[in-house]
C-alpha cells in the first residue's frame, strides 16, 4: 500500500504517529467520527438484566417508526426519514418527539414520494444518513424500544448502522403487533390501521414517520393499561415471560 497524495496527508501523519483515531478523524472528517464513536458507544449496556424489573407503569420507552425507499433493506431499500416520541408507562410524552428526513444516497421511487409525502427534493437537500443516526440514538438513550411490526424497522436499523457504523442494534425491541397478536388472539388483521380503528385512535397522517409512531405510541399506552388490568404482567421482565407464552 503506497501512501496517496499531499490531500491525505494529515491521515499518514497520524497513522505513522500510531494514533490511529485521529487519522480517521482526518479521512472521514472529525464530525463523521465522533458521531461514529456516540453511535458505537449507544451500542454498549442495552440489555442489563437489572431493566426487567422496572414496573410498568414507570418503564420509558421511544415509540418509532421509519419510511423507507422500499420494502427491502437486502434488495438496496434504504432509510428515508425517523420519527419517535416517549412514552413513560402509560403516558405518551406529546413534546418530546424526534422527526428527521435523510439523504441515504438511494432514489426516492414515485410510489414512494406518493405514499409518504417526501421527494427526492427534499432528500437531496437532507443531512446524511449518518447524521440521521446520530441524532436518533442520541433522542433515544438507553431506552427500551417500540414499533409496529418490528423486524421490517429493525432490519433497516441494522442494514444503515452496519454500513455507517459497523454496529448492530443491541437496545431492546418490542413489537406491538406482538402484543396485540397475544391480547386479541380472535382479531384477523394486525395491521396498523386496523389496531388503531379497533382502539378507537384517529388515523391521521399515516405513512409520515412521526405520525405513524404517535399513534403507535397511543396504541403501546392503551396495550400497557390492558395487559396490567388483566393482570397478565406488571414489569417488563414479567411482559417477555407473557409474550413468550404465546
Amino acid at each position: 500500500m503506497t501512501e496517496p497524495g499531499q490531500s491525505n496527508g494529515g491521515f499518514w501523519r497520524s497513522l505513522r504517529s500510531g494514533n490511529f483515531n485521529s487519522a480517521i478523524a482526518s479521512m472521514r472528517g472529525a464530525q463523521t467520527a465522533q458521531q461514529l464513536a456516540f453511535i458505537r458507544s449507544q451500542m454498549k449496556d442495552n440489555r442489563r438484566p437489572e431493566v426487567l424489573g422496572t414496573p410498568l407503569d414507570e418503564l420509558e420507552v421511544v415509540v418509532f417508526d421509519l419510511e423507507t425507499t422500499g420494502f427491502n433493506h437486502q434488495h438496496g431499500d434504504e432509510i428515508l426519514s425517523f420519527g419517535a416520541t416517549k412514552v413513560i408507562g402509560e403516558q405518551v410524552i406529546e413534546n418530546e418527539t424526534f422527526h428527521m428526513i435523510v439523504n441515504s444516497g438511494a432514489p426516492v421511487p414515485p410510489f414512494i414520494a406518493e405514499l409518504t409525502g417526501i421527494t427526492q427534493h427534499m432528500v437531496d437537500a437532507a443531512p446524511p444518513l449518518m447524521e440521521g443516526l446520530h441524532d436518533f440514538m442520541a433522542f433515544i438513550g438507553g431506552r427500551v424500544l417500540v414499533a409496529h411490526a418490528a423486524a421490517h424497522d429493525r432490519g433497516f436499523l441494522n442494514a444503515a448502522l452496519w454500513k455507517t457504523s459497523k454496529v448492530r442494534l443491541t437496545h431492546r425491541l418490542l413489537d406491538t403487533m406482538m402484543l396485540a397478536q397475544r391480547l386479541y388472539p380472535e382479531q384477523k388483521d394486525y395491521s396498523l390501521d386496523e389496531l388503531l380503528r379497533s382502539s378507537g385512535i384517529p388515523v391521521e397522517g399515516r405513512h409520515h414517520a412521526l405520525s405513524d409512531a404517535r399513534m403507535t405510541a397511543r396504541l403501546w399506552a392503551d396495550y400497557m393499561q390492558e395487559i396490567q388490568a388483566r393482570g397478565h404482567a406488571t414489569t417488563l421482565g414479567d411482559l417477555y415471560v407473557y409474550l413468550s407464552e404465546a
